[in-house]
């Protein structure tokens, strides 16, 4: 049976690993071809040599409008359009409070977050966006637990998501009707995350410090510990036009979050 995707085209930004390879892994496996903008050649060679000539990549930073560009050609190139845009690379925060960052560090932090957060995903966006129109395609942005509640991050990663939700608000507004924009909110999970350098947390990931899989089921609804893979659903339908061309302008919120249950507490 052909999958949901079958035939469409699609450029990830930040594929090569976490949640985004997830995104790509599964995009191929629902027939799409797929297109991956990332910045570690070895994570893009990964995901080249594991899925041959069904894959594009493209070694480029995610906040240089030029290699965005670079990739949309890419994939317009090697697949003949683009349909769906996800814009997924960011970088987190650590959950460092505001009254524990000192002024440079704040300053510096926000300027390295930010350009990566927000900036990646509007140039992105600016880079996507008339081959999308082309094709009446869909942007995908990732967002998270953070754009929603508090808690899933520090002040200036929260910030961040919460701007994108503007983005995907104001898109949804400015593209319409051409191109669909959306995005998901996943919650938790231990991925290869980082988070700025000019807070020294570039060669940190976020499975570093989450804790074990039985704790982070505590703060779950749905009493899980989430992994990359269980989030990728909602990618797949709204990427999919039979299954989603009503919804844009939409934040699906996929954390399950919940209230810490007591050790020992059974539901």
């Amino acid at each position: 049976m052909p999958g949901r995707l079958a035939g469409l085209s699609a450029l990830v930004t930040g594929g090569g690993s976490g949640l985004g390879r997830a995104v790509v892994d599964r995009y191929l496996a629902e027939g799409a071809r797929v297109t991956v903008l990332e910045r570690s050649e070895e994570k893009l060679h990964d995901v080249v040599a594991a899925h041959g000539d069904r894959v594009r990549g493209v070694h480029g930073d995610v906040t240089s409008g030029r290699d965005n560009e670079t990739a949309v050609q890419a994939a317009v190139s090697a697949f003949g359009g683009l349909d769906t845009f996800v814009g997924n690379a960011g970088l987190w925060d650590f959950n460092r409070p505001l009254l524990d960052l000192p002024m440079a560090e704040l300053e510096s932090g926000f300027r390295e977050l930010f350009d990566v957060n927000v900036k990646g995903y509007v140039v992105g966006a600016r880079a996507a966006a008339g081959a999308l129109a082309d094709r009446g395609g869909s942007m995908i942005f990732t967002l998270s637990n953070a754009a929603l509640y508090p808690g899933g991050g520090g002040v200036l990663y929260t910030a961040s998501k919460h701007a994108g939700v503007g983005v995907v608000s104001q898109l949804a507004y400015e593209l319409a009707p051409r191109v669909r924009v959306n995005a998901v909110a996943p919650g938790g999970m231990a991925t290869d995350l980082r988070g700025p350098a000019a807070l020294g947390l570039g060669g940190r990931a976020i499975s570093d410090v989450l804790p074990a899989a039985e704790q982070l089921r505590r703060y779950s609804a749905l009493d899980m510990s989430a992994t990359a893979e269980d989030y990728v659903d909602p990618y797949v339908l709204l990427a999919a036009r039979s299954e989603s061309r009503t919804v844009t302008g939409t934040v699906f919120d996929a954390s399950h979050v919940g209230t810490p249950r007591r050790p020992g507490a059974d539901r």
